[in-house]
C-alpha cells in the first residue's frame, strides 16, 4: 500500500515554521560573530573597532529575544546558544580587550584580572539561566554580562576618543574591570526593562525623548554618551540597593515606635 504524500498546505507550513525559528537565531550568529570580530581585532591592535564590535554585539543580542517573543519562536536551544553567544561577546571578548589594551603592561595582575572578568561572566550567565523561572523579572540579579562588556568597551573607546593609550590608564582599567566583573556576580538588583511593550501605545513626550536620545545625543558623541549611559546603570543598582534599604530601616522605626 503506498504511503500518502503530505499535502502541500502542510510542507509549506513546516517550512514557514523552521524559517521563524531560524530567524532570532540569525540573529545570535550575527552577535557571536560580533563577538569574535572584536576578539580578532583587538589581537591585531584594533582597539576601537574591537570596542564598537561589542556594542554591536549587545545590540543583536537584545534583538534576537526581541524576535523571539514576537515572533512566539522562543524554544531551550535557542536560550543555550544565546548564552554561548554572550559568553564569547560579553565575556572572552571584553576580557581580552581590556587586557591587550591596557592590563598586558601589569604583568601577571594583568591576566588575573582579565580572568576574574571572564570566570565571573560565566558564573553571571550560568546563574541566570537557573534562575530565570524564579527571579523578579523586573529586575536582573546582578550587572547583566552586556552591560559590564560595554562598560568595558566605553572606557576603551573613549580613552582611544581623548588620545589616550592603555598603559596611561592601566589602574582606572583594572578598578573598572574588577568592579564589573563583581558586580555581575552580585546580588544587586538592576533594572531590566523586560516590562515594557512595544505593541502598547507610550506617550509622545516619551516618543520624542526616545528620538532625541537614539538619533541626536548619541550620534553627537558615541563614544562619551555611550559610556556615561553604561556606568550610570552601572551605579543605579546600588543606588536601589541603598533606597530599599533605607525605606525598608524606615518602615522598621515606624512599626517599632
Amino acid at each position: 500500500m503506498p504511503i500518502p504524500l503530505p499535502d502541500r498546505a502542510v510542507i509549506k507550513s513546516r517550512l514557514r515554521r523552521r524559517g521563524i525559528y531560524l530567524l532570532p537565531n540569525l540573529f545570535t550568529t550575527a552577535a557571536l560573530f560580533s563577538g569574535f570580530y572584536a576578539i580578532v581585532q583587538a589581537m591585531n591592535g584594533n582597539f576601537e573597532s574591537s570596542a564598537i564590535a561589542v556594542f554591536i554585539a549587545m545590540v543583536l543580542d537584545g534583538l534576537d529575544g526581541r524576535v523571539a517573543r514576537l515572533t512566539g519562536t522562543q524554544s531551550e536551544f535557542g536560550a543555550e546558544y544565546d548564552s554561548m553567544s554572550d559568553m564569547v561577546s560579553f565575556g572572552v571578548a571584553p576580557a581580552l580587550i581590556v587586557y591587550e589594551w591596557a592590563l598586558k603592561d601589569m604583568n601577571q595582575w594583568g591576566w588575573i584580572v582579565a580572568f576574574i572578568y571572564c570566570a565571573c561572566a560565566a558564573l553571571r550567565l550560568a546563574r541566570f539561566n537557573t534562575n530565570i523561572e524564579i527571579v523578579d523579572k523586573r529586575f536582573f540579579q546582578g550587572l547583566p554580562s552586556p552591560a559590564a562588556a560595554a562598560l568595558i568597551a566605553g572606557l576603551v573607546w573613549v580613552m582611544i576618543d581623548f588620545n589616550l593609550q592603555g598603559s596611561d590608564v592601566k589602574w582606572l582599567a583594572c578598578l573598572i574591570t574588577l568592579f564589573a566583573a563583581l558586580t555581575m556576580v552580585s546580588n544587586i538588583p538592576f533594572y531590566s526593562g523586560k516590562e515594557i511593550n512595544l505593541r502598547r501605545r507610550v506617550p509622545f513626550v516619551t516618543a520624542l525623548l526616545l528620538v532625541l536620545f537614539f538619533f541626536v545625543l548619541i550620534p553627537s558623541h558615541p563614544p562619551v554618551v555611550l559610556f556615561l549611559l553604561f556606568a550610570a546603570y552601572a551605579f543605579s543598582g546600588y543606588f536601589v540597593r541603598l533606597w530599599r534599604f533605607t525605606r525598608s530601616r524606615r518602615n522598621n522605626e515606624s512599626s517599632g515606635t
